[in-house]
């Protein structure tokens, strides 16, 4: 969804949840508040999904001409990006990923190993028969990408099977935590799978999906570590090895 579509369904009121508000519940956001919150939640999006690269420099000026938006909210937006450490702004006209060193990959993969299997684990008691069959949905969606080539679709994919799984649990704070972590390797996971693909990966979510109908949390948690583990060894390869 992009931005104006985003805020043509809040303006006609399809979208629900805490932030809408109520007769008898907090004033509804401004529409400026809005804007600047749909800006974040795009480019956000666009971070964890890898549709922004980590070798492109970009500005506060060409992301809002892209967007069709005034500089204003993507420049708050980039704000935010920058303390999550997605990005590093050098200046209005120069932004940037920042670069994946030996050190942040290695912080990135032991923060992932803590806390994606913790949240999987969590969200076992609340699996359903109708929430493992949109997982089964989602994987074969996955897999449909893989075969037809379209990395975008299954950077999309994949984001949507974990956080699917993850936001099972009611609970929220876990999940902010594992999107932070998403949105610093997002771009490089985008750009290494478009080089050498997946072809070789164990399928890690046919696995957890079969230890989520068994109720099996051990396997659970072990197919999540073996997922990360493939994924961020295809980054530690690709970007640190790499002449």
């Amino acid at each position: 969804m992009t931005v104006s579509e985003r805020m043509d369904t809040l303006a006609e009121g399809k979208e629900t949840g805490p932030e809408r508000g109520g007769a008898e519940g907090p004033a509804a956001p401004s529409a400026d508040g809005l804007l600047h919150a749909s800006v974040y939640t795009e480019l956000r999006r666009r971070f964890i999904t890898g549709q922004i690269f980590p070798d492109r420099s970009f500005s506060t000026r060409g992301l809002a001409q892209e967007l069709g938006v005034s500089q204003t909210p993507v420049r708050e937006a980039l704000s935010r990006l920058a303390a999550e450490g997605a990005i590093q702004i050098r200046s209005k006209r120069k932004v940037e990923i920042p670069p994946m060193t030996p050190d942040r990959f290695d912080d990135l993969l032991r923060c992932r190993l803590l806390l994606e299997p913790e949240s999987a684990a969590q969200a076992l008691p609340y699996m359903t028969s109708p929430r493992l069959r949109r997982l089964r949905e989602l994987d074969s969606a996955i897999n449909d990408a893989l075969d037809g080539g379209d990395v975008d679709a299954y950077m999309q994919g994949n984001f949507d099977f974990h956080f699917t799984l993850y936001r099972t649990h009611p609970h929220s704070t876990l999940n902010q935590l594992i999107e932070v972590l998403w949105l610093q390797f997002g771009p490089y996971m985008r750009v290494v799978y478009g080089r050498v693909g997946t072809a070789k990966l164990v399928d890690q979510h046919a696995m957890a999906m079969d230890a989520l109908a068994r109720g099996d949390e051990a396997a659970l948690r072990q197919a999540i570590r073996g997922d990360i583990a493939d994924g961020m060894g295809l980054i530690g390869r690709s970007a640190l090895d790499a002449p």
